[in-house]
């Protein structure tokens, strides 16, 4: 099973420069350095969180799904690192204790649980 961190690629920064696939390239690279080809980094063109770039989403087989916001790709990197390892390492996908990720537990904007409990009439 592989876990995978989503990023958008055209999300732009204040300065108007698009981002996200330049930070994604240096996730990879980060996350090679530490061995760890068991999470995928992967673009996609839009998150649709337009006012807050850059976004991310935290995606796994069997797993919660997460979405960050207002990630800065100058500054986040070593978060977003220890932030797919976190995720990697949840069996679940349930992050207790985000402390590891730095400012990005802060940039939290939804968790999709795996599944909801059935309705019935």
């Amino acid at each position: 099973m592989t876990d995978t961190v989503i990023i958008c690629e055209t999300c732009r920064t204040p300065s108007g420069d698009a981002q996200g696939l330049g930070f994604a390239k240096a996730l990879r690279a980060a996350l090679d350095a530490q061995g760890r080809r068991d999470i995928a980094v992967e673009t996609v063109a839009c998150l649709n969180i337009c006012d807050e770039p850059v976004s991310l989403a935290l995606r796994g087989d069997g797993k919660e799904t997460y979405l960050f916001a207002g990630v800065d790709p100058s500054a986040d990197l070593d978060d977003a690192v220890a932030l797919a390892g976190l995720f990697a390492e949840a069996d679940s996908g349930v992050i207790t204790d985000a402390r590891a990720a730095g400012r990005l537990r802060f940039c939290l904007r939804g968790r999709v649980p795996q599944r909801g409990t059935p309705v019935t009439s």
